[in-house]
């Protein structure tokens, strides 16, 4: 079918977007001061995108790289035709415009008399539970093969993502690393469907701001940039979407006119624990039962051992025995309480320039006491690093592995309601507990800390750490990663003595 989309002058991501949502690709086409600021997740997934787009190069060496230039996109595809047309086989960033569509092509390679398309991917699953190629990166390579069908003979068309089996030995594999699937038959499927979505864009792009209710297409596949905008009719303060666990019935809520929790009538069901939040919210009561409370703390035994890890992924493994995007642990805090009331605190921090987990493990079994609980917030963490490090290093996992059997989990009563605050609003996390615990206690203020607030900084934080230069901005950022990591363990040892005083009130 041939659609006249001339005037359109769409990007592959301005497809992608208007795929998901007409309104989002209007505003950003229209409104785009409305748009919200980039977050650091984001940030962080277009670096690590940019790696993995670099290393995939390599499997296909001797190519030549179109240089992006936001000022000069007809020069980037002139280069492109030049190219082909000089007999390069081997092209990065190749980049094409037709029927005003614009895209760029990760890696192009000529087979034949015809050319392969291959797009990249740093994510390490492609399918759905249907065993399908996602929506999400399907569209992505169909409008591709789409605008290149134009001007070139396609061969075959190619996802290329990361393989998280591949566990390194020695020498980075990149054969291993990365695998390279068909989605062909998949994409020309698609081909009969982009002509029409593509002249329903034409036609809502030269129309008003489309009238399209919020909803989980907000969130999928991607969480939208223009949510503060289209979300304004929403309370910022105890809306619907404040219900924790309610299975999504919050949209149920929506097309009833319920915006906010006050207005929710008592006849609408909800799971047990979305109506206690909403009981204890209208009654603004705080829970407790101590007889649970102090059962619960009569299974904690001395000496007390409160114990974090930190951990760290990389979607390309530096070091031996490593997995993409496996968790490796490289720092712990340790608060130790003996029974005589005494406190002890014992912490370590990996060398970012090497595997930190056979250090960490030798200096971990020397500072946990040989008896007593381990308390973590949320052990299935903590318990599942354990394992992975006695599977690291066999020569010591029995002494690992009997760690477990010790470990006490200190979000057991909050989970359980046996202490429950409306402030909590359903949720039960270190980072809502312990500010409700301590409002406006300085010692426990994660804010008050530097560049470390939270365990995802440090992840991003100590990945990235030996690529600084600056040694005295790094032992900078190793105090902070000290300070952030002790007062994880610090915040438990407050939460257990606050669950004392409850008792004995």
């Amino acid at each position: 079918m041939e659609v006249n989309i001339k005037m359109m002058n769409l990007s592959k991501s301005q497809y992608i977007r208007g795929l998901q949502c007409h309104r989002s690709l209007w505003l950003y086409k229209n409104r785009l001061e409305l748009r919200d600021k980039s977050n650091i997740q984001t940030d962080s997934l277009f670096k690590t995108g940019y790696q993995v787009g670099e290393l995939a190069k390599q499997l296909f060496a001797g190519g030549v790289e179109i240089a992006f230039d936001s000022d000069d996109f007809g020069g980037m595809i002139a280069k492109t035709k030049s190219l082909i047309t000089n007999g390069t086989e081997v092209i990065y960033e190749a980049t094409f415009s037709e029927n005003g569509i614009f895209v760029m092509v990760d890696i192009l390679v000529k087979n034949g008399d015809k050319w392969d398309i291959f797009e990249v991917k740093g994510t390490t699953k492609i399918q759905n539970k249907n065993k399908l190629i996602k929506k999400k990166y399907l569209n992505d390579i169909a409008i591709q093969w789409y605008v290149l069908s134009c001007c070139l003979k396609l061969n075959r068309a190619y996802i290329v993502h990361i393989d998280n089996t591949y566990v390194r030995q020695g020498e980075l594999s990149l054969e291993s690393l990365f695998k390279k699937v068909d989605v062909t038959d998949a994409v020309l499927q698609q081909q009969e469907i982009i002509p029409n979505q593509l002249k329903s864009m034409q036609t809502m792009l030269i129309s008003d701001e489309p009238n399209i209710s919020i909803g989980k297409h907000c969130f999928d596949p991607y969480e939208c940039d223009f949510m503060t905008y289209c979300w304004q009719h929403i309370p910022k303060e105890n809306s619907v979407f404040d219900i924790s666990y309610a299975n999504g019935k919050q949209w149920r809520l929506l097309d009833m006119g319920i915006y906010s929790i006050d207005d929710i009538p008592d006849s609408f069901h909800l799971g047990a624990n979305a109506s206690l939040q909403i009981a204890y919210h209208k009654s603004q009561e705080v829970k407790i039962d101590k007889t649970k409370i102090k059962m619960f703390l009569d299974t904690i035994k001395y000496p007390i051992n409160f114990f974090d890890f930190e951990t760290f992924q990389e979607v390309v493994p530096r070091f031996n025995n490593q997995r993409p995007y496996k968790h490796i642990p490289f720092q712990y805090s340790l608060h130790i309480l003996y029974e005589d009331g005494t406190f002890e605190h014992k912490e370590f921090l990996g060398d970012e320039n090497k595997d930190p987990r056979e250090s960490l493990i030798v200096n971990m079994l020397n500072d946990i006491t040989s008896e007593g609980s381990i308390v973590a917030y949320n052990q299935s963490f903590e318990i599942k690093q354990i394992k992975n490090l006695a599977n690291f290093m066999p020569s010591r996992d029995k002494e690992l592995l009997d760690l477990i059997e010790r470990f006490v989990d200190l979000a057991y009563p909050f989970q359980k309601k046996y202490y429950y605050h409306p402030k909590f609003k359903g949720k039960y996390s270190i980072k809502v507990v312990l500010p409700t615990l301590f409002p406006n206690d300085p010692e426990l203020d994660y804010k008050k800390l530097g560049t470390v607030q939270n365990g995802g900084d440090a992840m991003e934080i100590f990945a990235k750490l030996h690529l600084l230069k600056d040694q005295t901005k790094r032992e900078e950022i190793r105090d902070e990663l000290l300070a952030y990591c002790h007062l994880d363990t610090l915040a438990m040892v407050r939460i257990w003595e606050k669950l004392h005083t409850m008792i004995e009130d």
